[in-house]
This record gives C-alpha cells, sequence and structure tokens, in this order.
C-alpha cells in the first residue's frame, strides 16, 4: 500500500464521548490500556473485558473538547454505552454517541503525515481542523486515523493533500498487516486479548494496576498460557468465509476470521494453533480452508 497518500471514510466505525470530570479514573478501572497517558499529543489502544478476562470491545481513544472520543464498531456502539453505563453509580460522566457529528477516516499511503505536525510514534496526536488525527497506537505501519466533523472531513483531508480512496483499500492494508478488526475478528465472550496480539499492539499497559478482567490478561502473559494466535494468511482462491475451520493433515488446526479477495486469491486472518504453525512450517505448508490453501505470513510486529 505505497504511493500516493489517500483516506478512506470508515463508516462501519462510531464515536462513543466519554465526559465529565470524573471520565479518565471512571475508564482507568474498566479498560486495559491507561488512561492517564491520553491526551492532545497522545491516543490510545484499548479493550473491555468481562470480569474473566475475555473480549467485549476494542476501541481507540482519543482526546478532544474535554471529552475521551472512543473510536469503536458503530454497529456495537450501543453495547459499548450500555455497558460503561452499568459502572456509571455516582461518577461525573456522560456518555453520549457523537457518530452523526463526526466521522473516522484511516489515512495511509507515503507521506500522508505531512501537513499534519505529527511525529512518527504510534499514538502520537495533534488538534486538525475541527477534531484530530493521530498516527496509528496500535502500529505505526497502519497509518494513522483522524476523527473530523462528519460535514467537512473529505473536503479537509483533500487539502492536505491525501487522495479518496475506498474503505476495502484499508482493510486489505489491515490484514496484510494483521491487525484485528473488533468482533470480525475476535469472538464476543469468548476471545483472550493476547491470542490476537494486543501486547505487541500497545493495546494493554501492565502498570496501570487493576481493571476488568485484568487478573487473567496477566496469568495468560506470564504463564505463557497462549496456545492460538490470530495471523495473515495468504489464500490461493477465493476467502473462505469466516468460522471456516483451517485443517492440516485431517486435523483441525485453527479458524478463518476476516478476509479480503484480491487479484491472486485473498488475504485475510486465521486464528491457528501455535503447534500446528510449526508443523506446517516443517512441512512446508499444507493448510486448508474449505479446500483452499493457506500460507500463513507471520507479520514482523508479532513476539511469538
Amino acid at each position: 500500500m505505497k504511493g500516493q497518500s489517500r483516506f478512506a471514510i470508515l463508516d462501519d466505525r462510531g464515536l462513543l464521548a466519554v465526559g465529565g470530570d470524573d471520565r479518565i479514573p471512571f475508564l482507568q478501572g474498566l479498560v486495559s490500556n491507561d488512561m492517564k497517558t491520553v491526551g492532545l499529543v497522545r491516543a490510545v489502544y484499548a479493550a473491555l473485558l468481562t470480569p474473566q478476562g475475555k473480549y467485549l470491545h476494542d476501541f481507540f481513544v482519543l482526546a478532544h473538547d474535554g471529552a475521551l472520543l472512543l473510536d469503536c464498531e458503530r454497529a456495537r456502539l450501543k453495547d459499548l454505552k450500555k455497558r460503561l453505563a452499568i459502572y456509571k453509580l455516582r461518577s461525573r460522566v456522560t456518555l453520549e454517541d457523537v457518530s452523526d457529528n463526526f466521522a473516522v477516516a484511516a489515512l495511509f499511503g507515503d507521506n500522508w503525515r505531512d501537513g499534519f505536525g505529527l511525529g512518527d510514534a504510534a499514538g502520537a496526536a495533534a488538534a486538525f481542523a475541527g477534531g484530530v488525527v493521530c498516527v496509528d497506537p496500535r502500529l505505526a505501519d497502519a497509518g494513522g486515523r483522524a476523527v473530523l466533523p462528519r460535514g467537512t472531513a473529505e473536503a479537509v483531508l483533500c487539502q492536505a493533500g491525501l487522495e479518496k480512496t475506498a474503505a476495502a483499500d484499508y482493510d486489505r492494508l489491515r490484514l496484510s498487516l494483521g491487525l484485528p478488526d473488533g468482533s470480525r475478528d475476535l469472538v464476543v465472550d469468548k476471545s483472550i486479548l493476547l491470542e490476537s496480539g494486543f501486547d505487541e499492539l500497545n493495546g494493554v499497559d501492565w502498570k496501570k494496576g487493576c481493571y476488568m478482567g485484568q487478573e487473567l490478561t496477566a496469568r495468560t502473559k506470564y504463564r505463557g498460557l497462549v496456545k492460538k494466535r490470530l495471523v495473515p494468511v495468504v489464500l490461493d482462491g477465493p476467502p473462505p468465509q469466516p468460522g471456516t475451520p483451517v485443517m492440516l493433515a485431517g486435523r483441525e488446526a485453527g479458524e478463518m476470521r476476516s478476509a479480503a479477495a484480491t487479484e491472486k486469491g485473498g488475504i485475510g486472518l486465521a486464528l491457528l494453533r501455535l503447534e500446528s504453525l510449526t508443523e506446517a512450517d516443517r512441512a512446508g505448508g499444507g493448510l486448508q480452508a474449505g479446500g483452499i490453501g493457506v500460507t500463513p505470513a507471520k507479520a514482523p510486529w508479532m513476539a511469538f
């Protein structure tokens, strides 16, 4: 995904504004990353878990106009708002869906940072055109994200020198880098963060103290309990449906998650057993999903 700097409006993303004097301590006790580090010059990536440490929601957190904006899955925003509201109690916190007021855009391609005043570090943020722009806090190679007033978002990004493109182009970049896309790749009430790279992708702060699901997440890391990983794969044909079993020598090695077609077949993400990855590597291949050849393409950022 080199070449012209581009942007794609992500219509599947919503924005939940968490306002009020207690917004930072309120989220601090609930989510996986350190909310005290979020500010005008830094955005973070975080998740909300069940008390048992299973995935519920993931989102980007950006500071804007005295509130914390949660860039989340639009189709699941109501559920996120409802879950957070349970814990409000007497906290001075407001929860407002501002998806109709702001648009989320992915920024990528060569030199996309030009004109935004951003550094190279993942999560670097700055105010821009009535909103905020940041380097992707997971991985700088993924480009950036912008939250901008919906009515002017496209115009100001074009004025900044970026060319509009389809969200599908960004999705292929995401898949090639091995980045999960919310509940498309993580199973609600089932997945654990470390299977999906949240440690390497700056989604967990190990020093912040307690948050919901922290005990299981820490135990999984320090006892080496991760047995599966979500990895990018290259497909020899049309992408199989999400959930299609990935087989190796007649045994189930994992399952497909999100994917996209390419000129040569497809790319996608698959949750694979680490032992099966090792076995397939030794055998020089052999993984298949729905009769389609599956070749793991471990991303450089992955630590396993």
